[in-house]
C-alpha cells in the first residue's frame, strides 16, 4: 500500500533530536517509526506498549513534587538511611 496522506505531530526539539538518533542508529527514518507504530495500533486495536494510570499513592507523590515538597539526597547511602533500611 504507498502512502496517500500526511500525519503531523508536535514534539520538543530535544526529544525529537534523541529520537531521530536512536532511530537512525536502528536503520529507520522518523516516517518509519510513525508508520510501524501506526500499523501496531490498526492491526491489533491496542498501543504496542503498556499504558497505566497511576494508583492513589503515586499520583500524591507526583502532586508533593509539583508542589515542591520533594525530598534530595546527595547519596544512596542518605536515602537509605532516611527509609531506615
Amino acid at each position: 500500500m504507498s502512502p496517500d496522506t500526511v500525519v503531523r505531530a508536535r514534539i520538543d526539539s530535544d526529544t525529537k533530536a534523541r529520537a531521530t538518533e536512536a532511530l537512525t542508529a536502528m536503520g529507520l527514518t522518523m516516517s518509519d517509526a510513525i508508520r510501524l507504530l501506526l500499523l501496531r495500533v490498526a492491526d491489533e486495536k491496542r498501543l504496542p506498549f503498556a499504558i497505566r494510570v497511576p494508583n492513589s499513592s503515586t499520583l500524591a507523590a507526583m502532586t508533593e513534587l509539583d508542589e515542591g515538597k520533594g525530598q534530595r539526597f546527595g547519596s544512596t547511602e542518605e536515602i537509605v538511611e532516611e527509609l531506615g533500611l
